[in-house]
This record gives structure tokens, C-alpha cells and sequence, in this order.
């Protein structure tokens, strides 16, 4: 009876804060036209009902195959490419927390809708391909018992893991199936609320330091500043000791980071903030400055003041880093993985995002993978479509992608939420028999 009065309550609250016609077109590039704010009594929410793929399989460009190269999996987040070809898998759901507001209850219903209905496996799940042929035909749980895991890195030895609450590692021997042990944690993580879990994690290039991004706990701190204590950042934990120190801050929620070949420099996926309108405020990816301050929750793009925040902080909004990159609003950026050439010309040099799609804008947006083009180490141009046809020109989501891992042989490796399934994407060159596996590995 609960479920269906709130239901019943938030269509004309929905429609109220949907009245104001067709959104404009999304903004994309360095320096995207931001429109005025707009408030309504609640932002759009709007989610597609999920479906099976049957005999459908995601779109890719002309020249390039997908595969399903694993299925039935327990909520697959992130991958990680191992030196040896295999592939880990981190499964899980985390969060737990609580429903404060009116808007907080109407879109936990809301996204509930666009969620597996199965459980997550807070395990780690390796898959090998021993035979180099696109069928992974071992499958293994590398290790369980884990709390949400999410954030992955393999260096010097170790695979490192995010889960919600504390950063650990394990020791790795190349081949290794299962682990030897359980996990050493490294570092505690916030995890107190958990409004935003999800804990991204990159390695510096030597190994001496590990990055995780830690989401806000609120939109724009409406739980109050105590909750966001060591939060909407980016932390450097030192890998021996577990020290920790805020590497950048006012990042609403940092899903993915990863290391720039060549520069070594850190990069970030940031989901921005909401109820401002269907074109703000841009998420974004953007290289990410030691010591720098990229405006949440008093400013946005920049150095544009969210008058809603008060009190404000002028000092603060004056130091705020423009961010590189807007990838469009509300399209939830949660996979960030630079390519390489072995991933076609067209794909060579740019950065491959998973946009998992919003449930606060009509018309929906995202529900793709996007490869955004660079030039001399930075963006140039507009995003190209990757991986799409996750939702249906029926309305239907058929998936969802989360996280995107370049293996360097020249595959891209697409993790899928929704619907449970690891997919690769290969030039056709080299992905030939990727093709044929596809169709005996459709998801059910």
C-alpha cells in the first residue's frame, strides 16, 4: 500500500517539475553554453523499464564485433585486465543511506526500477581466455565476502580493491585462479550514510600511491557538512602505510579515475549535481590537479555560484578548477579508461566513458559508452558513439554500462549492470572470432 501511494503522489509531482517543455539539446566539449538554472517543485524523474536482450546485443561501429563473454553475473561493476589477459570482475551493490526528504523516498522507487533484481555478489570474479580465441572459457570467484567492492588496480604484485568502506589488497602470482588468502586492508573508507558508495580507485605508475574517489553524501550537503567530512574528493592513500591526504577536493562524486599514458597524470569521471534543470549541471572527465578545488557544493563549471548553498564561500568559488570536459548532463559517468592504438585509428588516442544513463531527466540520456577524442594529451572534439542500443527504441533498457577497461591487445571491456554481462569489443581484424562467440554467448 506504501509503494503504491508514493507512486501515486509522484506523477503529479513529477509532472509539475517537468512542465517546462522539451529539453534543450546537451552540451558537450571544454567550453559547453551552460543555460540558466531552472527549479521545480522535484527534477524530472524518468527511468526506462528494463528487458531482456533476447536476441539483441548492444551496437558498435562499422568494423568493430561485440561478445557477451560472460553472463549471469551477480552486479558487475568494474573490470581490471591482469598482466596475463585474464579479467577480474568486482560484483556488488552497496549504499544504505537513509531517506531523509520527499525526493529521497520517490527516487529510491524511481532508480529501483532500472536495477537487476538480483543480489550482489560482493565477490571478485576472474575470467580467462587461455587460448587467445575471444571465448573466456574458465570463470572462477577470485575472491568473496568482500562489502561492495568496486574500485580495482593491479601494481607491483597486488590487485588493490575499493570496497565501500575500506581500501585492500591482495597478494597475485600470475595465473592464480582463486586468492591465496584473504584481503589485507590498506585503509579505512568513509562509509558512514554511503549516499553515494561507489569508491573509484587508480594506481600511480610506481606503485607508491593509491587514488579513491569518495562521493558526497547529498546533493548539495541538504544532510549538513558534518556528513560530508572527507568527502566529494579524491584521496592519495600511501600504499605501505595506509596514510591518506585529500588530493583534490569539491568533487561531487569522482565514479572512475584513471592514469593518462605518458603523462602519468590522474583523471577523474565526476557525476555533478541535480535539480537545476535537464541541461545542468554537465558531468564531466577531467585531468585532476594536486591540491585542486573543482567547486562543490558552492560553485559549478567552474567558477558558477549554486546560489541554493548557503552560506556561501566567495574565497572558495574563486579557486574553483573549470573542469577539462562536460560530457553532457545526468548522463552518470561510471567507467573512465584511456585507449591505445591497438583499438583501431579512429580510437587511438582519447579516453572511453560508460555513461550508466540518468533517472532525473525527460527524455532520458546516456545508457551508452562514448569515446571522447584527444589531442596532444586533451580533448578535441565531440563524443563519438561506442557502445549503444542499451535502450531500446521502445523505451525498454535492455542494459546498462558501468565500467570500461582497455585491455592493450586491443579489446574494450564493457561491464553491464542491468543485465548482468561482461561485453567485449573488438576491430573486426582482430575480433573475429569474438563475432562468432557472440552468438552463443547472448545474455538470457
Amino acid at each position: 500500500m506504501k509503494h503504491r501511494l508514493i507512486t501515486s503522489l509522484a506523477v503529479p509531482l513529477l509532472f509539475l517539475a517537468a512542465c517546462g517543455g522539451e529539453p534543450e539539446t546537451q552540451r558537450y566539449g571544454s567550453e559547453p553554453p551552460l543555460p540558466d538554472p531552472q527549479r521545480g517543485l522535484l527534477p524530472s524523474m524518468e527511468i526506462a523499464s528494463p528487458a531482456p536482450w533476447g536476441e539483441q546485443r548492444p551496437a558498435v561501429p562499422q568494423g568493430y564485433a561485440i561478445a557477451a563473454i560472460a553472463t549471469d553475473l551477480r552486479i558487475p561493476r568494474q573490470t581490471l585486465a591482469l598482466p596475463n589477459g585474464d579479467i577480474l570482475v568486482a560484483e556488488g551493490r552497496g549504499g544504505g543511506a537513509p531517506a531523509l526528504t520527499p525526493k529521497d523516498v520517490i527516487a529510491g522507487i524511481i532508480k529501483a526500477r532500472g536495477t537487476s533484481s538480483v543480489d550482489g555478489g560482493d565477490r571478485l570474479t576472474l575470467l580467462r581466455d587461455a587460448d587467445g580465441d575471444g571465448v573466456f572459457e574458465t570463470r572462477t570467484v577470485f575472491a568473496s565476502n568482500l562489502n561492495a567492492p568496486y574500485g580495482l588496480a593491479f601494481v607491483n604484485g597486488r590487485i588493490y580493491v575499493a570496497n565501500q568502506d575500506a581500501l585492500v589488497r591482495f597478494d597475485y602470482q600470475p595465473g592464480q585462479t582463486t586468492a591465496s588468502g584473504p584481503p589485507v586492508k590498506v585503509a579505512d573508507l568513509p562509509s558512514a550514510l554511503n549516499h553515494h558508495w561507489t569508491k573509484a580507485l587508480a594506481a600511480s605508475p610506481d606503485g607508491r600511491f593509491l587514488y579513491v574517489g569518495i562521493g558526497s553524501n547529498s546533493n548539495i550537503t541538504e544532510r549538513g557538512m558534518p556528513a560530508e567530512v572527507d568527502r566529494a574528493r579524491v584521496w592519495q592513500i600511501d600504499a605501505q602505510t595506509g596514510a591518506h591526504r585529500p588530493y583534490a577536493t569539491g568533487m561531487r562524486n569522482p565514479t572512475a579515475l584513471t592514469i593518462q599514458p605518458g603523462t602519468g597524470e590522474l583523471w577523474a569521471a565526476v557525476n555533478e549535481r541535480d535539480e537545476i534543470g535537464p541541461n545542468l549541471v554537465p558531468d564531466y572527465v577531467t585531468s585532476v590537479r594536486d591540491g585542486g578545488f573543482y567547486g562543490w557544493p558552492y560553485s559549478y563549471w567552474g567558477q558558477n555560484v549554486d546560489t541554493r548553498v548557503q552560506p556561501q564561500d566567495p574565497q572558495k568559488v574563486a579557486s574553483a578548477i573549470r573542469p577539462d570536459y562536460a560530457v553532457g548532463s545526468h548522463v552518470a559517468t561510471l567507467g573512465l579508461a584511456f585507449s591505445t592504438p591497438a583499438m583501431g585509428a579512429q580510437f587511438a588516442d582519447g579516453l572511453f566513458v560508460g555513461e550508466h544513463g540518468s533517472w532525473n531527466r525527460s527524455p532520458p540520456v546516456g545508457y551508452r559508452v562514448v569515446f571522447v577524442p584527444f589531442r596532444g594529451s586533451h580533448p578535441a572534439g565531440s563524443p563519438i558513439d561506442v557502445v549503444t542500443g542499451f535502450m531500446g527504441a521502445d523505451g525498454k533498457t535492455h542494459g546498462r554500462p558501468v565500467g570500461v577497461t582497455v585491455d592493450p591487445r586491443g579489446a574494450l571491456i564493457v561491464a553491464d549492470d542491468l543485465s548482468n554481462t561482461i561485453w567485449r569489443v573488438t576491430p573486426v581484424a582482430r575480433g573475429a572470432a569474438s563475432s562468432g562467440a557472440a552468438s552463443t554467448a547472448t545474455p538470457r
